[in-house]
C-alpha cells in the first residue's frame, strides 16, 4: 500500500518548497498586486458577458408564404396642406390602394410646426341654401337630396352629394376635375376657398399600411389619383396651384415591429426642395428579421437599407408627378437573431484561462525583474556596472 502511494507521490506536478527557502522582494509584491487588480477586472468583464444575454445571428432563405406587411410611417410636410396631399400605394401583383383613409391621421401644422385644431367642413363657403339637384333645379323643402356627378354617374340611381363624391367618381372614370367653381357641391362647400386658407400650412401625416409582401410602392402625391391609358396619374387642376412643394421630414418609418437592435435609416432624415417641380424617390431594400428573446418571445419584423434620388422637372413641363415615392422590393435572405446566455462551462474555461494566463505572465515578468535587479547588483558589487 505504502509503494502505490509512493508512486502517486512521484506524480505530484506541485513540489512544495520548504519556506525557509522563499525570497520575498518588493518588485515581486508590486507585481503580485498589479496582477491581482487585472485579473479581478478580468473577472468581472467575463463575469458580465455571463450574466447579460448574448445576441448570436443567422442568415437563412427566406422560404415563409403568405405573409402581410406592414408599414408604420410619420411624415411631416411642411409646406404642403392636408386638403391636397393624398396618400397611394400599389405593388407588383396589381393590387392599388388609392387615396388611403383609413388608419391614417392628418394632423395640420402651421409654418412653426404647431398643430392646429381641426376646424368645421363649410367654412368659407359660399350661402347657398338649396342645393341643385341631380335633375337640374334646386332641393324643395319636402324632396331627398340626390347631387349629380356631372356625368361620372355608373347608374341612374347614383347620387354625389359632396364635393369628395363628385371627386371620387371623376377620379373612378378616369376625368380630372379642371374647374371645382362649375361644381354645385364644390361651390358650396368652398373647396377652392379652403384650399386658399390654407395656403402656408403644413400636414403631418401618420399612421401604417398593411399591403401584400410583395415588391411595391407607396407614395404621398397632391390630388386624387386614377388610372388613364393604364398610367397612374393625379388630378392636379383641381387646385390651380403652378407648382407644389414637397419638403418634407421622415420622423419614423418602419417595415413592421420594433426590436432590440434594429436601425431604421431614414428615421429623421429630413429634405428641402428647391426646384419648383420635383419627384423625390427611396429605393428600399428590406431584410426579412426574425428576433428571439431570452424569454422565448419570437418578433416578426424588418429592417432595409436605402438610397435616394431626386428627379427635377422645369416648370411648365412636368413629366414627374410632384411627390414622395418610397419604391420597396423584398430581399430573398432572412435574418434571425437569437438572444442566448453563455455556457456555464465556457464561462469556467474563460475564468481558468484568466487566472492561469495573469499567474503564468506575471511569474515570467517577476523572473525577468528578480534577475535583472541580481546580475545589476552583483555587477556593481564587483565595479563594473557603469
Amino acid at each position: 500500500m505504502e509503494g502505490f502511494f509512493g508512486k502517486l507521490k512521484k506524480l505530484d506536478a506541485y513540489p512544495k518548497i520548504n519556506e525557509d527557502f522563499y525570497s520575498r522582494t518588493l518588485s515581486g509584491g508590486v507585481i503580485t498586486i498589479v496582477s491581482s487588480i487585472v485579473m479581478f477586472l478580468l473577472f468581472i468583464s467575463e463575469l458580465r458577458l455571463y450574466l447579460h444575454p448574448v445576441t448570436e445571428t443567422k442568415l437563412l432563405v427566406d422560404t415563409s408564404r403568405g405573409e402581410r406587411l406592414r408599414i408604420n410611417f410619420d411624415i411631416t410636410f411642411p409646406a404642403l396642406p392636408c386638403s391636397i396631399v393624398s396618400l397611394d400605394a400599389m405593388d407588383i401583383s396589381g393590387e392599388e390602394h388609392l387615396d388611403v383613409k383609413h388608419d391614417i391621421i392628418k394632423r395640420r401644422i402651421d409654418a412653426h410646426g404647431n398643430v392646429i385644431e381641426v376646424r368645421q367642413d363649410g367654412i368659407g363657403a359660399p350661402k347657398i341654401e338649396k342645393p341643385l339637384q341631380r335633375h337640374g333645379g334646386r332641393l324643395e323643402h319636402n324632396e331627398t337630396y340626390c347631387g349629380s356627378c356631372y356625368g361620372a354617374e355608373v347608374s341612374d340611381d347614383d347620387c354625389c352629394n359632396s364635393c369628395e363624391e363628385v371627386r371620387e367618381a371623376y377620379r373612378k372614370k378616369g376625368w380630372g376635375m379642371s374647374n371645382p367653381d362649375l361644381i354645385d357641391q364644390c361651390k358650396r362647400e368652398g373647396f377652392l376657398q379652403r384650399i386658399k386658407d390654407e395656403d402656408g400650412e403644413g400636414c403631418n401625416i401618420y399612421g401604417f399600411l398593411d399591403v401584400n409582401r410583395v415588391a411595391g410602392n407607396f407614395h404621398f402625391a397632391p390630388g386624387k389619383s386614377f388610372q388613364q391609358s393604364n398610367v397612374h396619374v393625379h388630378d392636379l387642376q383641381a387646385f390651380q396651384k403652378d407648382s407644389f412643394n414637397v419638403s418634407h421630414k421622415i420622423n419614423k418609418i418602419a417595415f413592421g415591429d420594433f426590436f432590440p437592435g434594429v436601425v431604421n435609416p431614414l428615421d429623421g432624415v429630413q429634405w428641402i426642395q428647391e426646384a419648383p417641380y420635383g419627384m423625390y424617390q427611396y429605393f428600399i431594400k428590406v431584410v426579412p428579421s426574425v428576433y428571439n428573446d431570452i424569454n422565448g418571445q419570437k418578433i416578426q419584423s424588418n429592417q432595409f437599407s436605402v438610397t435616394e434620388h431626386f428627379r427635377a422637372d422645369e416648370l411648365g413641363r412636368v413629366q414627374a408627378l410632384p411627390g414622395v415615392f418610397f419604391f420597396y422590393d423584398l430581399s430573398p435572405i432572412k435574418v434571425i437573431f437569437t438572444e442566448g446566455h453563455v455556457p456555464f462551462l465556457h464561462f469556467l474555461t474563460n475564468v481558468c484561462a484568466i487566472v492561469g494566463g495573469i499567474f503564468t505572465v506575471s511569474g515570467i515578468v517577476d523572473a525577468f525583474v528578480y534577475h535583472s535587479q541580481k546580475a545589476i547588483k552583483k555587477k556593481m558589487e564587483i565595479g563594473k556596472f557603469s
